[in-house]
């Protein structure tokens, strides 16, 4: 056999090999995309959670991220000598820096005092590392593209893996695995990119061995932080919170946090209180009875928010109440509350009751679809502190309500505290009298939040929510209560406010005002 029939094959390996490489490398661009897109979900979904405001929150790593790409784009010009070196090392340090950058910021919350600075030195690093890793592969794919094929291809598997972290976020990641798994699962991702350009090119013979070592620790590392995640995110929130936490969850739209000690249990959603089973028949009672007990026509009620539950037992005390339909934007929630034995104890199976439809979507896209009427509408959503919460208290959402309210109907609307956030509730009952409500606020105390505030809403303004029979048990609301709660002393009266639009949420900006000496 001549030399050149035997070096035929290896011209046709050789061959195969190098149409190998610049598919691998353009795989790793979608890989990169997606990871580095997660990791700035991922700093924004938590910044969130710990900090509040999501607008602000998401605006400012957003910005400081795509800074710091910046940089790291314009910093891989200076990267000479072996770039497909230079390119594994940096997958490593990516992986490494991105991987455990939820569980360090968890940590590090409830111990340092400038929490924010690191959060944006940690995302600033981040994006740098990410901002160098495209311009190095451009330069290790030139001469195997033209020009303008290869700025083709490498912003559409960028972009296209942009999408996929975009929709994968949410929908899968974060419910099924959590921030701090999601976190250390991309960062593994990282650094298997690393290992397959490791050991699928050739040129880097020279150098394997000396960075195998560090993928495989580094792929060991972020292993052991997935297998220990979930003491991880207990022992943060224990850190967090002063009782025992007994069950914990993350769900599309919230982490969900149950505490307990030996007197109460606490409900907190991304990290705020919305009970405590020690005093909440007070809120729930205040919410549900002075407008209900002055109702004996209504038999539909509907209830926005409330997924607890809590309302709906109340509501169910009225034997005239034929249909309750509940609607909470989060399946999770609404589930805990018809399964979890301690919290169906609390709620007195009211999620459960043949009278109950719980339907779970976003509130306002669905109270304008919905055709029905109502004889009540109770209004339980979270406090407005961002504005996708915000645009729930807006004049064209309580416009919408308008349309489903039966006639001589009522709604009664939960509205923050009128003593410490005394713009917050006045914008709300200003922005339903400019709805075209007569409104009736009215407010209680709530030991665990202090005095609380809600507003009552209809057409007829000469009606009262006072004389009608209160169903027997009740642990609060009497006659006379109601007949206080509508009485204001002068730190808490009435105040001029700005009212809360759609494209212009004033109320956002008073809760902010308001709140904000009181947050962490």
């Amino acid at each position: 056999m001549d030399n050149a029939t035997l070096a035929r094959p290896r011209r046709e390996a050789a061959a195969a090999t190098a149409g190998v490489q610049p598919a691998l490398l353009l795989g790793s661009v979608f890989v990169i995309a997606t990871c580095g897109l997660v990791y700035e979900l991922i700093a924004g979904t938590l910044a969130s959670y710990l900090l509040g405001d999501s607008v602000l929150q998401f605006s400012t790593i957003i910005g400081v991220y795509l800074f710091s790409m910046g940089i790291g784009s314009w910093l891989s010009r200076y990267l000479g000598g072996s770039l497909l070196r230079w390119f594994i090392r940096l997958e490593i340090l990516v992986g490494l820096v991105g991987g455990f950058s939820a569980p360090l910021l968890f940590v590090l919350f409830e111990y340092v005092t400038s929490f924010r600075l690191i959060l944006y030195l940690l995302v600033g690093l981040t994006g740098i590392l990410v901002g160098l890793e495209i311009p190095l592969l451009m330069r290790i794919l030139e001469g195997r593209f033209e020009f303008k094929d290869l700025v083709s291809r490498v912003f559409t598997f960028d972009y296209i893996g942009a999408l996929l972290a975009s929709l994968i976020f949410p929908l899968v990641l974060v419910p099924q695995l959590g921030l701090i798994r999601t976190s250390l699962f991309v960062g593994a991702l990282n650094i298997i990119v690393a290992g397959v350009a490791l050991y699928r090119f050739p040129e880097t013979r020279p150098f394997r061995r000396s960075l195998t070592g560090a993928v495989v620790a580094s792929l060991l590392a972020l292993g052991v932080g997935i297998f220990f995640a979930e003491r991880i995110q207990t022992y943060t929130e224990g850190m967090a919170f002063q009782d025992q936490v007994i069950f914990s969850k993350s769900t599309t739209y919230q982490r969900i946090v149950l505490t307990r000690n030996s007197r109460e249990l606490r409900l907190f959603l991304n990290g705020n209180l919305q009970f405590s089973s020690q005093d909440e028949y007070r809120y729930h009672e205040a919410l549900v009875h002075p407008a209900l007990q002055a109702l004996p026509q209504a038999r539909q009620v509907l209830v926005l928010g409330g997924g607890d539950g809590l309302a709906v037992r109340e509501l169910l005390k009225y034997p005239q109440v034929r249909h309750i339909r509940l609607v909470d934007l989060d399946a999770g929630m609404t589930r805990l509350f018809q399964h979890n034995a301690m919290l169906v104890s609390l709620n007195q199976r009211a999620l459960l009751s043949p009278k109950v439809e719980v339907l779970n979507g976003d509130a306002y896209q669905w109270v304008r679809q919905d055709t029905a009427r109502y004889d009540y509408i109770v209004v339980d959503f979270p406090d407005p502190s961002n504005y996708s919460i915000g645009k729930l208290y807006s004049v064209a959402f309580y416009r919408e309500l308008d349309h489903l309210l039966a006639p001589g109907g009522r709604i009664v609307v939960q509205s923050t505290s009128p003593y410490v956030a005394r713009q917050s509730f006045w914008c709300v009952a200003h922005t339903l009298q400019a709805a075209g409500f007569q409104t009736i606020p009215y407010h209680c105390y709530v030991p665990s939040f202090g005095e609380w505030g809600f507003v009552m809403a209809g057409r007829n303004s000469h009606w009262r929510p006072n004389g009608g029979p209160l169903p027997r048990g009740l642990r609060y609301v009497t006659t006379a209560t109601i007949r206080d709660m509508l009485y204001f002393p002068p730190d808490m009266t009435e105040i001029p406010t700005e009212i809360n639009q759609l494209n212009n949420q004033a109320l956002v900006r008073y809760f902010e005002e308001d709140w904000g000496p009181y947050s962490h």
